[in-house]
């Protein structure tokens, strides 16, 4: 006798329920006769199956618990026969990119089961992801299915209208790049993002590019902050080649996502450390300093030195996903060890007496641009 298989009961998305009453009763009435009225049924019932009760039964794979909440990345039980493992380039609407082992690429859409899952994902899918996909004979440009998505190991994900946008997944590394002129140099943007990756266990690295428009002495007080919480920070110029070579070491075997506001140079970093990649690139706004978006998709490309480096979309807005407010100073390296010191053990460090926090921040032994970015993300502004 067979082993039995593990069965999951997970949700539909609302907008694959069907309508559980009927909605046509006044134009049957207008093209009915009195005397089909007169017989219609006076009570109408409804059954169980709405928006709060529709379910589906998934089948899960051997490794998996039987009360496992049901997401994209949990493995489903797929033929594995037919199934090939593979990696996500980058993810174009309904189309990924996907590559296999051999360096292959085909043109995958996704498995109607997983985009059905009701979850709180924007898209099931990100750049970066190991997958499996069923290869068929290409019609309509489709040339595979993703049949299953592998448990992701580190991911950058944001909050964007409720919903996690994983920006990428299976990353060792985020490059953090600002400018320092042209767009102006956001620290509070900076810091988002380096919560978001420790969070995740990634190792973020700092680059602050186009030091040739400015003084470099004037960015001293900003780097000198960073690295004395232990984070890594390189003063990089894409246009003349300073400090490309060190961002090359550092990038070189590892898979790195380099991630930023639109019009600091990310693509032209990437063109500085790989020639061979050609990414498009376009100056910055005249009227606003503003950058233009060059780069619509996450993409993952393979570097000459070794490794990988996804090229992602630039943002204005940055907010951590499944960051609750009271854990917030825990990914602040330099306000964390003040947090004992505080004289209630519930202190949010923003309003209450006897803070260790605000005393150090008064006292200057804290930066306190650091702690106004730590009360903006704890109240979940934007700004």
């Amino acid at each position: 006798m067979g082993k039995p298989k593990k069965k999951i009961r997970a949700e539909f998305r609302k907008n694959r329920t069907y309508r559980t009453r009927r909605t046509d009763l006044t134009r049957e009435f207008h093209r009915s006769s009195l005397d089909a009225v007169e017989e219609a049924p006076i009570v109408e019932r409804i059954g169980g199956k709405s928006d709060l009760s529709r379910r589906r039964t998934v089948v899960a794979a051997d490794d998996v618990e039987p009360d496992s909440t049901v997401s994209p990345t949990v493995p489903l039980e797929i033929d594995e026969s037919v199934c090939r493992p593979g990696r996500v380039l980058s993810v174009m609407g309904l189309v990924c990119l996907v590559q296999d082992e051999s360096g292959r690429t085909y043109r995958c859409a996704v498995r109607r089961v997983l985009k059905t899952l009701s979850t709180d994902h924007r898209h099931v899918v990100a750049a970066g992801d190991r997958v499996q996909f069923r290869p068929v004979v290409s019609s309509g440009g489709v040339e595979g299915f993703i049949e299953r998505i592998e448990p992701r190991q580190a991911c950058i994900a944001r909050d964007v209208k409720g919903r996690q946008h994983v920006i990428v997944a299976n990353v060792d590394q985020a490059l953090i790049v600002a400018s320092a002129a042209q767009p102006e140099l956001k620290p509070n943007l900076i810091d988002r993002v380096i919560v978001a990756a420790e969070k995740s266990g990634i190792r973020p690295i700092i680059c602050i590019n186009k030091i040739d428009l400015v003084d470099p002495i004037t960015l001293m007080p900003l780097v000198g902050v960073y690295r004395r919480m232990g984070y890594r920070v390189l003063l990089l110029s894409a246009a003349t080649g300073f400090g490309v070579d060190r961002l090359r070491r550092q990038v070189r075997d590892r898979a790195s996502v380099v991630i930023g506001q639109s019009g600091v140079g990310k693509s032209s970093l990437l063109n500085a450390l790989d020639p061979t990649l050609s990414l498009p690139v376009a100056p910055v706004s005249d009227e606003n300093e503003k950058g233009r978006h060059t780069t619509t998709n996450a993409r993952l490309v393979p570097l000459a030195v070794g490794g990988y480096v996804v090229d992602t979309p630039g943002m204005r807005q940055f907010q951590p996903w499944d960051v609750v407010p009271e854990e917030v100073i825990n990914y602040y390296r330099d306000l964390r060890p003040y947090v004992s010191l505080c004289k209630f053990p519930n202190c949010t460090h923003t309003h209450e007496a006897d803070c260790a926090i605000k005393s150090a921040v008064a006292d200057g032994r804290l930066d306190e641009r650091r702690y106004e970015s730590y009360c903006y993300l704890r109240a979940g502004d934007l700004e």
